[in-house]
């Protein structure tokens, strides 16, 4: 209720200065804050994921531990099962090394190889055979022979060689942080040293039995540690300088030097074992390993714990490397794993203690006591294994002493030197900086784990990240990036428009406001471009902007109130080569470029369109800022209102991009393509950023599109979309790339586009009839076409969402479909076709990815005749009639369709269609409770039909759960069941019937062509019909005044020009050649009156109907004028130039011409002097300009008085009357002297004088025509030359075209007919047959799981192609779980750095610099350097 009464004041307060208040309030403009479900779900993954690095830490260190105890020759297990132990502990140290080995091999077998550099890999494969030594003799020989708490301890001594290397180099940010590599280095030297004192205590205190060998076994402990810290060499050398171009060289056959280090690890490991097993120890009894039933138990407990062992120590890698991207580093990773060593010998204390009750027959006496009666346990069936030897290890300590048991402490400090050394060894690691999604490449520098040693293997293996290193200069931080948001418009409605709108000033306050922080570094640019913008009026044959151009002006005068309260600020009207530009500065700084197209001066078409926008954003001003000294007179962006009365020119920071573009590569060039209705949160933006900003390799990025609209087409459309979007889109993304990149809402990287065959073949004209299916209609899928071809991958982001008008009506849908059917299947035709050439230049698509799209593009080619042997089937349900006759009688409508496509228009085509569609539907539903219906019948769903229907509505409801925000969208999956016929039948012939026809189909119109411009000024209009004479007569409000003021005398060529309203057509205008008027003041019993008047300088009555506003810039004027200059207004210096753009060139010459479309535009926005308008702006630019300064109490009083000072001043004006040029200049000298007494008073003059002075000057500045600079002028000449120029086509050449469309069309249809009658007869063949001759016998079973004794008789064929289906939806089902995690992992990482709308300090607030004006004061820069 309280923002009810918020709207309601606000529109109270507009209601004290117009008489219409009211505005829209699009969805969405209210301003974005974080949701508290959002952070307490953030919350809970972090603890959710933290809980699993510790639980999955602790189980493998504690399996690991268990089984290096079991095979110990101390224990008391025979040898058969100490020696089937080791090898489990063997399995456990192989496993790793066989995970990496398969997805290396996979990746240089499928993606990419590069030919390794053999002196390097030789090096590399030399380190790791060290590193497995070590690690294989520590594990399989030292530390069987030492107890369970040693075990513990020792592994921490592997850090040795990583503190070293620290300290030697220096690798610390301050210099007082060496003092951790020194400490962990004392640390761990001293463990070994309490280690040997431990040891040396047990032998001459003769604890239990311990021989003097036990030193052998220390030395080759410590040797084996020093072996195995050999394995993170590559982490302090790779953040410094040295050995850089070694790593980077690495980088390029990673893959392949696991694979080879992989296989010698795995050699190494099992050369150790059968050494000294075989050889030395001679342990291992071949014959033994053949287990009997009898060793059941043995079985068990070796699998078990080798299973969990190799799953937890595999979780606990990938769960660390989730905590690092969710950006809980510190609570879900370096605390887990830093606490895994002391939560395990926790853990091992509570379980003795409470357990050790279990041990029958144990004396519970002194501990020695206790010790030596474990020894009569071992063959009691009813003992804990497990439990029983690990109390035994523990009684191979000092605590099982009969002399001396104090120096069990000595092993208790040697696990906290241990512990200690090695968490200050990696102390960094709660210090890391990660971005949004990192790479596990930088968060991690091996692939590879060790799994023994897990919990450091994470530490260790945790990147090191230096300000000074080479390779983290493009990584750790984010770097820059400019965005230009590209929206192109064809004949989109007025909500459309609104909603593109809306959010373009969404991200423009997200990105823009210095009030709020956020992590994203981003400048953007936003662009429309308006396809058939202009319309010729009849009559005077005038080129004019038509309604759609009209529209959109008023949606962004609109948002604009919306978003500010007040009108648009610094707006330009541009004439281009190409038709025109408006110009405006969003509310936050940011542009918005408005490019109206005139399709006879460029070429139409959103294809069109993209490359216009691609030249010009990427190789137009890419080109300016790369050779600014080519330029002659460079774009000066400042505008005439940002000079004030006392001499200082403003340059605001909305007009750097340019600037700010040199310090940015075309790979963080980013260009987001739109079409003109969709509707997206500045979120969205962001996550498609970070898969560009972060992945170097791809070239595009799409998001979630969701269909937006109403009636029965909308609803199967969504589910169609959801569908498409978590099965399809989420599997080419896993396997390998996305095919296409909707052009609805997309995010490109300008490097992609600039590729050699990328934006050069995108300028192809289509001569040929294939290429006009698979150019024009479908630009985005050929788009992304080209860019897969050169290498560049495509990928889909699920929690980027967009929102866009879908197709309501059925004719719309199905001529959208007809566009999109035939242009999806020639690029995938075209893209595999050259698959072996993509498969060469494309790391991310596989052969095996190529036979996947083989194997979708079959089944799609065989949908028509599948779902005719779904309708037989239905038929045979349904009608109970035989199998043949249900095949004979479904080919009869697709064949009946095939026919009514050939002979008839399109229009008739889509009547039978629809008509069909619903026939169909009521089969489909028949057919679907028809099959439940039998299954009921049967008692058992377990047949073939029932099983398919089954499973695919569980995956359905499955797939639909993990979308929670979608999960609704299940509901119109019955919708979309019962119009498959439609979707996958009828739809696929119209496609492929009407190939031939080329247009686009869909929001065609001749609305804005032709269109008869209202003349508001219009007093009689009379049609005089009479015989064969027909006589038009009308008479303007013009034509009245000029025929008043000829009788009164008034005309005379020395008199002053009459005014001219923007609807004036007249032949005086023509002949005058001077600057039309905009026109303001409609009312007809003034306009008279006001025109037999002198002029007077009185502000009463002196509306912009008695002056001018355009302010042009001529070319050969170095200087900017201001905007209050008039072309009628008189000089006092009496300047030649004014004079010669006021008057005709005597050569017939006008500089100062401006088309006809500029005025009726200018008259738009010149809506904002109006008093109303003036007052509201006056009020929200002081607020606006004041919003950081801790200056409240004189802000209201500026506003009080300065709109105290206007009511004054125009107390006798109208609401909606538009000031002249000498009222608003007089007017804002007043306002400035009002704001500097009020100052003044408030001791604030020095301090904010220029801030309020600049908002008033904003608030008067009048919209502005102006030119467009020669160089760019001379840019979209030669590109409307060389690649826009209006298509005219001859007729021969199009009757050609024509006839190749048809014999394509006809080509396709035989193919397609072909195809699919085959599948057709052979399965109408086996059923004719019969099902006792060739079929397939299922035994039928009921839902318990009993078998009925009846047999279910299937045909092959189409068991074949049921489970090739059911293959292919669960492959995909596979990986939109794989999808869902990391989507999960994005979306939690985001919500972590989310935008928080915070104040600044006053004195962070620096949105603009001052300079003083040169030719006035000097040049003196009073904030920021620039």
């Amino acid at each position: 209720m309280d923002e009810v009464k918020g709207r309601l004041r606000k529109v109270q307060g507009r209601h004290g200065d117009t008489w219409d208040p009211f505005q829209l309030n699009p969805i969405g403009s209210e301003k974005e804050s974080k949701r508290i479900c959002f952070q307490l779900a953030q919350y809970l993954v972090a603890v959710i994921v933290g809980l699993a690095v510790l639980t999955s830490a602790v189980i493998a260190k504690g399996s690991l531990l268990v089984l290096s105890t079991l095979s110990s020759p101390y224990s008391m297990r025979d040898p058969k099962e100490r020696q089937f132990y080791m090898l489990m502990l063997v399995f456990c140290l192989v496993c790793p090394n066989f995970l990496v080995f398969l997805k290396s091999l996979w990746k240089c077998a499928f993606k990419s190889f590069v030919q390794p550099n053999m002196k390097t890999m030789a090096s590399i494969c030399a380190i790791e055979c060290l590193v497995s030594l070590g690690t294989s003799i520590l594990v399989l020989i030292v530390m069987p022979q030492f107890d369970v708490l040693t075990n513990l301890f020792i592994s921490g001594g592997v850090c040795i060689v990583s503190a070293i290397l620290q300290i030697v180099y220096r690798l610390q940010r301050d210099k007082w942080r060496i003092l951790f590599p020194i400490c962990s280095l004392i640390l761990t030297v001293a463990g070994y040293c309490l280690l040997a004192t431990d040891y040396y205590v047990r032998v001459t205190s003769h604890v239990d039995r311990q021989e003097g060998d036990c030193y052998y076994y220390i030395g080759i402990g410590i040797f084996s540690s020093l072996l195995i810290s050999l394995c993170w060499w590559e982490n302090p050398l790779q953040a410094t300088h040295r050995m850089q171009e070694t790593l980077s060289e690495l980088e390029g056959f990673r893959d392949f030097v696991f694979v080879i280090s992989s296989i010698l690890r795995i050699i190494v490991i099992g050369g150790v074992y059968l050494l000294y097993h075989v050889f030395f120890e001679k342990s291992i009894v071949w014959s033994e390993f053949n287990l009997t039933n009898a060793d059941w138990e043995l079985l068990q407990i070796g699998l078990v714990l080798f299973f969990l062992q190799a799953f937890c120590s595999a979780a606990c890698h990938w769960f660390g490397v989730v905590a690092c991207k969710i950006h809980a580093v510190r609570m879900s990773f370096a605390l887990p794993v830093c606490s895994t060593g002391p939560v395990v010998l926790l853990l091992g204390i509570i379980l003795f203690l409470t357990e050790v009750d279990r041990l029958d027959g144990a004396q519970h006496g002194s501990i020695t006591e206790f010790c030596e009666s474990l020894a009569g346990l071992s063959h009691k069936n009813t003992t804990p294994v497990v439990l029983l030897e690990l109390t035994r290890s523990i009684c191979r300590t000092s605590l099982n002493s009969y002399y001396l048991q104090w120096p069990f402490s000595m092993l208790a400090l040697e696990g906290v030197c241990m512990w200690s050394g090695f968490v200050t060894c990696t102390y960094y690691v709660w210090k890391i900086k990660v971005q949004r999604i990192e790479r596990t490449s930088q968060l991690f520098v091996r692939r590879l784990y060790e799994s023994a040693f897990i919990d450091l293997s994470l530490l260790l293996n945790t990147k090191m990240k230096l300000p000074g290193a080479k390779n983290q200069e493009n990584h750790d931080d984010i770097q820059n990036c400019v965005i230009y948001l590209c929206a192109t418009m064809w004949h989109e409605t007025y909500d459309e428009m609104l909603k593109i709108l809306t959010s373009m000033f969404r991200l423009d306050r997200y990105r823009g406001d210095p009030k709020e922080e956020h992590n994203d570094c981003f400048d953007f640019e936003c662009h429309i471009y308006v396809d058939d913008a202009y319309m010729t009026e009849k009559g005077t044959e005038k080129r004019l902007v038509n309604s759609y151009v009209t529209d959109l002006i008023h949606v962004v005068i609109e948002v604009y109130r919306v978003f500010t309260n007040k009108e648009p600020d610094d707006v330009s009207i541009i004439e281009a080569p190409y038709g025109g530009r408006l110009m405006c500065v969003m509310p936050e700084g940011n542009m918005l470029y408005i490019h109206l197209k005139d399709k006879g001066l460029i070429r139409n078409k959103k294809r069109w369109s993209q490359i216009m926008y691609m030249y010009y954003l990427l190789g137009w001003k890419g080109y300016i800022v790369k050779n600014p000294q080519k330029i002659q007179h460079q774009i000066n962006p400042r505008r005439e209102s940002m000079i004030s009365l006392s001499g200082e020119i403003y340059l605001l920071p909305q007009y750097d991009n340019d600037q700010k573009r040199k310090f940015i590569s075309d790979d963080n060039t980013y260009i987001l393509a739109l079409d003109g209705d969709t509707d997206f949160q500045p979120k969205a933006v962001i996550l498609l950023v970070d898969r560009l900003r972060m992945y170097d390799n791809v070239g595009a990025a799409c998001g979630r599109i969701h269909p937006t609209g109403m009636g029965p087409m909308v609803w199967y459309q969504k589910f169609e979309y959801a569908v498409g979007h978590w099965l399809q889109k989420t599997a080419e993304h896993v396997f390998g790339s996305v095919l296409c990149s909707p052009g609805c809402f997309s995010l490109f990287r300008g490097s992609a586009i600039m590729d050699d065959h990328v934006l050069k073949r995108y300028t192809t004209t289509a001569t040929r009839a294939s290429e006009y299916v698979q150019y024009d209609q479908g630009e985005d899928r050929w788009l992304c076409t080209l860019l897969l071809q050169q290498g560049w991958r495509v990928e889909y982001n699920a929690a980027s969402d967009a929102y866009t008008n879908s197709p309501q009506e059925f004719k719309e849908f199905y001529n959208q479909r007809r566009r999109w059917g035939p242009s999806t299947l020639a690029n995938t035709l075209d893209l595999l076709s050259s698959g072996s050439e993509t498969v060469k230049r494309n790391i991310s698509i596989s052969r095996l990815y190529i036979f996947y799209q083989m194997f979708t593009v079959g089944s799609s080619i065989l949908g028509p005749a599948s779902v005719t042997l779904m309708v037989a089937g239905a038929f045979q349900f349904v009608l109970k009639i035989a199998g043949t006759l249900s095949i004979i009688i479904a080919c009869i409508p697709p064949v009946f369709y095939i026919i009514i496509c050939f002979v008839t228009k399109s229009n008739t085509q889509i009547t039978i269609a629809a008509i069909m569609s619903v026939l169909y539907a009521f089969l489909m539903t028949a057919s679907f409770f028809s099959i439940i219906g039998d299954m009921v019948v049967q008692g058992t769903f377990l047949t073939p039909t029932g099983v398919f229907l089954v499973s695919m509505t569980i995956m359905y409801a499955v797939t639909a759960l993990l979308h929670p925000e979608e999960c609704g969208m299940i509901i119109y999956g019955l919708m979309y069941f019962i119009c498959i016929p439609s979707g996958y039948l009828l739809l696929t012939i119209y496609s492929l019937v009407n190939m031939n026809n080329v247009s686009w189909g869909t929001r065609e119109s001749s609305k804005g062509e032709g269109e008869v411009k209202k003349n508001h000024n219009l007093l009689c209009d009379k049609n005089c019909r009479l015989c064969c004479w027909d006589v038009k007569l009308q008479v303007t409000q013009e034509t009245e005044n000029l025929m008043l003021q000829q009788i009164t005398g008034q005309m005379s060529a020395q008199a002053t020009p009459v005014p001219i309203t923007s609807q004036d057509s007249t032949t005086q205008q023509a002949d005058a050649k001077t600057e039309p008027q905009a026109k303001v003041n409609t009312n007809e019993e003034d306009t008279v009156e006001e025109e037999k008047k002198p002029q007077t300088d009185k502000r009463k009555g002196n509306v912009a109907k008695d002056s001018d506003y355009t302010s042009i810039s001529s070319d050969d004027s170095n200087k900017t004028k201001t905007s209050s200059q008039s072309v009628y207004d008189k000089d006092d210096a009496g300047d030649e130039d004014d004079d010669d753009s006021r008057f005709p060139d005597h050569d017939g010459t006008d500089e100062a011409r401006v088309s006809d479309w500029v005025l009726p535009v200018k008259e738009e926005f010149l809506k904002k002097l109006t008093y109303a308008n003036m007052k509201r702006n006056l009020e929200q630019q002081i607020r606006y300009s004041l919003r950081n300064r801790d200056d409240d109490d004189v802000c209201e009083e500026l506003v009080s008085m300065l709109k105290d000072t206007l009511n004054a001043e125009l107390c006798d004006v109208g609401p909606e009357d538009v000031l002249s040029e000498t009222d608003l200049e007089e007017l804002q000298c007043t306002l400035e002297t009002q704001a500097r007494h009020i100052l003044k008073t408030s001791h604030m003059e020095k301090k904010l004088e220029k801030t309020v002075t600049r908002a008033i000057q904003k608030t008067l500045t009048a919209p502005q025509v102006q030119k467009l600079e020669e160089s760019e002028h001379d840019f979209w000449n030669k590109l409307i030359e060389r690649y826009l120029t209006p298509i005219s086509e001859s007729q021969e050449h199009k009757d050609a075209v024509n006839r190749e469309l048809k014999s394509l069309r006809n080509k396709a249809v035989f193919l397609y007919f072909i195809l699919n009658v085959l599948w057709v007869v052979a399965t109408f063949f086996l059923q004719a047959i019969g099902n006792d001759v060739i079929s397939i016998k299922i035994p039928k079973y009921f839902p318990n799981g009993t078998e009925s004794g009846e047999i279910l008789k299937v045909e092959p064929l189409s068991l074949m192609f049921l489970l090739s289906f059911a293959v292919l939806l669960l492959v995909q089902f596979l990986a939109m779980l794989y999808h869902r995690v990391y989507t999960l992992i994005h979306v939690v990482s985001y919500r972590s750095t989310e935008k928080d709308y915070k104040p600044k300090r006053p004195e962070e607030d620096e949105d603009y610099s001052v300079i003083e004006n040169h030719s006035a004061n000097g040049l003196v820069i009073t904030s920021e350097d620039l």
